[in-house]
C-alpha cells in the first residue's frame, strides 16, 4: 500500500512557516533604527518564497527561480544587518536567520541543493562575520544549516528510494511477462500434444496391433497424418475442427495441401475468425485443385490468401496452341483453379477467381508461392 501526502498541505505548512517569519520581523521593527530596508527586506522574502511554493508539475525547481532565491538570501541578512547592533540584544530582529534557513530549506526540498547550501552557507559566514563565533547559537545558524543538510539527505534519499521503485516495477512487470510468456508456452504445448495424441493415436494403436505390418493403405493414412500434425504447428489459427476436415479430406483425394499461419490473423476477433474458417472450409469443400496452398496476409483488408492450382489439360493445351516446343515447355506449369483472398472485416468482399494461366508462381521460400 502506497501513502501518499497531499500536494497542497505541503506548501500550506512551508507558507504558514514562512509567514511566520515575517510575522516575527514585523513585531521586531522597533528595535531597527531604520525599518524601511527591512520592510523591502521582508517584501522580497514574501515574492521569492511564492516564487518557489508556486504549484508546477516539475518537482525540480526552475534555475532561475533558485538563482532568485539565492540572491534574496544574499541579500536580506546584508541590508538588516546593518540596521542592528551586533553588541545589543537583538531578540527576534534576527529573524533573517531563520527565515533565509526556512527558504533554503525548500530550495533544497526541490532538487536545488547547490543553490541551498550556498545560500545558506553565506549566510552562516555573513552571521560569524557580523556578530561573531560566539554568537552562532543565538542568531540560530546551526538550526538553519542543520535543516538543509536534513532536507538534502531526506530529498537525496527519497530521490533514490523513487528511482529503486521504479527499477523495482519495471523488473516486476517483466517477470510478470516472462512468467505469462512460460505458461503461454507450456499451454500451447499441452494443446498440441493433446491435438497430436488425439490426431495419431488411433494409427499408432494400429502400428502396435500389427507390429509395424501396415497395408497400403494404412501407410498413406499415416502419411495424411503426418501432413495433419505438421498442419498443427505451422497452421496454428487458421484451423479449427471443420477445417481440419476439409483438409484432411482433400489429402485423401489426392491433393497436397500447405498450411502457413505467419502471424496475419493473431489480432482477428473470435467471430471474425470463425467467419474466416467458415469461408475457407467452403472454398476447400468445392476445390478440385491438385495443389492448395493457405497462408495468412500481415496487414491489408484481406486475412488468408488460398491458391489451387491443378495439373494442365494437355488435350485441350495441344488444340489451342498447337504442337511445338513453346507449347511443351509451357505445358510443364500448372493451372490456377482457384485464387481466393478472404477479407478480415465481414463487411468487405472476398476477391476470387479462376486464372486460366499462370506466368510464374514463386516467392522467398518453398512453401509461398504468388501468382504473377
Amino acid at each position: 500500500m502506497r501513502i501518499t501526502v497531499p500536494r497542497w498541505l505541503i506548501v500550506s505548512l512551508a507558507a504558514v512557516f514562512s509567514g511566520y517569519h515575517l510575522v516575527l520581523g514585523a513585531v521586531s521593527l522597533g528595535q531597527v533604527a531604520d525599518p524601511v530596508p527591512v520592510v523591502a527586506c521582508m517584501l522580497a522574502y514574501a515574492v521569492v518564497t511564492a516564487v518557489v511554493l508556486w504549484p508546477s508539475r516539475q518537482p525540480v525547481l526552475p534555475v532561475w527561480a533558485a538563482a532568485f532565491a539565492l540572491a534574496v538570501s544574499i541579500v536580506v541578512p546584508l541590508v538588516v544587518t546593518r540596521v542592528l547592533d551586533p553588541e545589543a540584544e537583538n531578540g527576534y530582529a534576527t529573524w533573517y536567520v531563520a527565515a533565509v534557513g526556512t527558504l533554503m530549506v525548500i530550495v533544497s526540498t526541490r532538487r536545488r541543493q547547490g543553490f541551498a547550501w550556498l545560500g545558506v552557507g553565506f549566510m552562516a559566514v555573513q552571521g560569524v562575520a557580523w556578530a561573531g563565533v560566539s554568537q552562532i547559537a543565538d542568531l540560530g545558524i546551526v538550526g538553519s544549516v542543520s535543516w538543509v543538510a536534513f532536507s538534502h539527505a531526506i530529498s537525496s534519499t527519497l530521490t533514490r528510494a523513487g528511482r529503486e521503485t521504479r527499477e523495482f516495477i519495471l523488473a516486476e512487470h517483466e517477470a510478470a511477462d516472462w512468467q505469462a510468456a512460460q505458461e503461454a508456452h507450456v499451454n500451447e504445448r499441452q494443446y498440441r500434444l493433446l491435438q497430436t495424441g488425439r490426431t495419431a493415436r488411433p494409427m499408432l494403436q494400429a502400428i502396435v496391433s500389427q507390429s509395424g505390418d501396415l497395408s497400403p493403405e494404412q501407410r498413406q493414412e499415416s502419411l495424411h497424418l503426418e501432413g495433419a500434425i505438421r498442419d498443427e504447428i505451422r497452421g496454428r489459427r487458421l484451423l479449427d475442427d471443420q477445417v481440419r476436415r476439409e483438409v484432411m479430406a482433400a489429402r485423401r483425394r489426392g491433393a497436397e495441401v500447405s498450411l502457413l499461419d505467419e502471424g496475419g490473423i493473431d489480432d482477428v476477433p473470435d467471430d471474425e475468425l470463425r467467419r474466416i474458417h467458415e469461408a475457407l472450409a467452403a472454398a476447400l469443400h468445392g476445390s478440385r485443385a491438385d495443389k492448395l496452398i493457405i497462408r495468412t496476409v500481415a496487414g491489408g483488408d484481406h486475412a488468408v490468401s488460398v491458391v489451387g492450382l491443378g495439373s494442365p489439360d494437355l488435350s485441350s493445351s495441344a488444340l489451342g496452341r498447337g504442337v511445338s516446343a513453346e507449347a511443351d515447355e509451357d505445358d510443364d506449369d500448372d493451372e490456377v483453379l482457384l485464387w481466393l483472398q478472404i477479407p478480415r472485416r465481414a463487411g468487405d468482399s472476398a476477391d476470387q477467381g479462376r486464372v486460366d494461366d499462370l506466368d510464374d508462381l514463386e516467392d522467398q521460400d518453398e512453401d509461398r508461392r504468388v501468382v504473377r
